[in-house]
């Protein structure tokens, strides 16, 4: 059995190997650009933005919405413009643009080859910012939930923000577009969300009404996208489409989107239902009831003021309740200390200073809706007795020797008077057998109401 050979006819050369095929424009952009640089710095100068401001927000899935807007907006909307106008001027600044307009490409599609990769790699900054101040909220949220179209909406502004930007660097290639142009955008927004008509409803990001006592319309923040993309996506064909006319499509819906936000304008936003309910604790006298769009804090609160209820157990002519809602508290109910906005009294679901805080609701119990002092010393020596007596603080002698010493340098006879009266009557209370305080605070809270109250009226101490 033989075995045929094939070999090369004499004088023909091997073919050659297949050069390995160049990477498509897309994945060189996307990955060795200045793209992946830009969204580093983006989701940097967010999470900074968020993270100094995170006892604001932690707690509401409201305010970490309405922080997000605004970091998108303040922060986000200006670095994408800059970034898209800087990339839009590199071909300029790289002395490539006869090169450019002789490649095969139509000018569209290397337009949205160097555009993409830049507003893709922004919005996953912007989304993964979304997701670690989401993720961080939870824990402390005890009412609503995240809401997608807010998110997704405002990423697509911040994807036309970069294309917007790009067809404003290629129309002014110089270095110093980029940086005017985000802080024109900054003041822009700034401008927009600060004014009190209805064109503030056309800020890049979408940011009103976001917080725990409102809601939106659900379209809202979808037709805030399509005013941004309409009208980025119109510049982009006006600038490198064949038929720039193709522009007038984006330009309309853009217009129309608009039209509809000035219009609608404050319609967009209503109040948030669970913002006129609240949730109680039945346990106590007064109940303790917090809003229904944080029921989380109701524990919490509950403790906090523990020791106040519990010196006012058995006491008759008490408020029915510790109120908290919008408006004034109605007759027979006290004010609870304002535990919004967070950042001040609440901070991620926790009572920052309980003292300080049960100090605030035992004078709202005294008088705490007038506007001035009582007039009668026998009415402002009970007061100042009964709320250091509910809510001692570790500063009330220190702060009470500070008035003292002021009123003798004044030089304020009187007024050392009533200071020491004051101390006298606390001293009194604190004294007395609880059957017999007890008394004395169920006569007491029959005067409560009064504002300036006949001194005969007050049980003396």
């Amino acid at each position: 059995m033989s075995t045929q050979t094939l070999e090369t006819p004499p004088g023909t050369a091997p073919a050659p190997p297949k050069p390995p095929s160049a990477p498509h424009p897309l994945r060189t952009e996307s990955l060795r650009g200045f793209a992946p640089w830009a969204a580093a710095a983006l989701f940097v100068a967010l999470g900074w933005g968020l993270g100094t401001s995170a006892d604001q927000w932690q707690g509401s899935w409201g305010e970490t919405t309405g922080k997000l807007a605004i970091a998108a907006g303040l922060i986000g909307a200006p670095f994408a413009l800059a970034a898209g106008a800087w990339q839009g001027g590199r071909e300029h600044r790289r002395r490539m643009t006869e090169l450019r307009a002789s490649a095969a490409r139509t000018p569209l599609a290397q337009f949205l080859t160097a555009a993409l990769p830049l507003a893709a790699w922004l919005m996953a900054a912007y989304a993964l910012a979304v997701a670690g101040a989401l993720l961080a909220c939870a824990p402390y949220a005890s009412a609503g939930g995240p809401e997608p179209t807010v998110f997704a909406g405002t990423a697509v502004a911040l994807g036309a923000c970069v294309l917007l930007g790009h067809v404003i660097g290629r129309a002014a290639p110089w270095r110093l577009t980029a940086p005017a142009l985000a802080l024109a955008a900054y003041v822009l927004f700034g401008l927009l969300n600060a004014s009190q008509s209805d064109l503030r409803y056309l800020a890049f990001a979408a940011v009103r009404g976001y917080y725990h006592d409102d809601l939106h319309l659900w379209w809202y923040p979808l037709v805030a996208a399509l005013w941004v993309a309409g009208l980025a996506a119109a510049a982009a064909l006006a600038h490198a489409a064949r038929r720039r006319a193709t522009a007038l499509l984006p330009l309309t819906a853009a217009l129309g989107a608009a039209v509809l936000l000035v219009q609608t304008g404050d319609g967009l936003v209503h109040e948030n239902p669970l913002a006129r309910r609240q949730v109680c604790n039945d346990s106590t006298t007064p109940r303790i009831c917090v809003n229904a769009t944080y029921p989380g804090m109701l524990p919490e609160v509950a403790d906090a003021l523990s020791g106040l209820t519990g010196r006012l157990k058995g006491v008759q002519n008490l408020p029915v309740r510790f109120e908290d809602r919008p408006g004034e508290p109605r007759e027979d109910e006290a004010q609870l200390p304002m535990l919004t906005p967070f950042g001040w009294s609440a901070v991620r679901a926790k009572v920052t200073d309980p003292e300080q805080y049960t100090w605030e609701a035992a004078t709202a119990l005294v008088r705490g809706d007038c506007e001035k002092m009582p007039s009668a010393e026998r009415t402002r020596v009970a007061d100042y007795a009964l709320v250091r007596w509910l809510a001692p603080r570790r500063i009330d002698k220190a702060m009470h020797d500070q008035s003292v010493a002021s009123a003798r340098e004044r030089g304020d006879e009187k007024e050392i008077a009533l200071l020491g009266a004051e101390v006298k009557g606390y001293e009194h209370l604190r004294a007395m057998p609880d059957d017999e305080r007890r008394g004395w605070l169920s006569a007491y809270f029959a005067t409560a109401g009064d504002c300036d109250p006949k001194a005969s009226e007050v049980p003396a101490l």
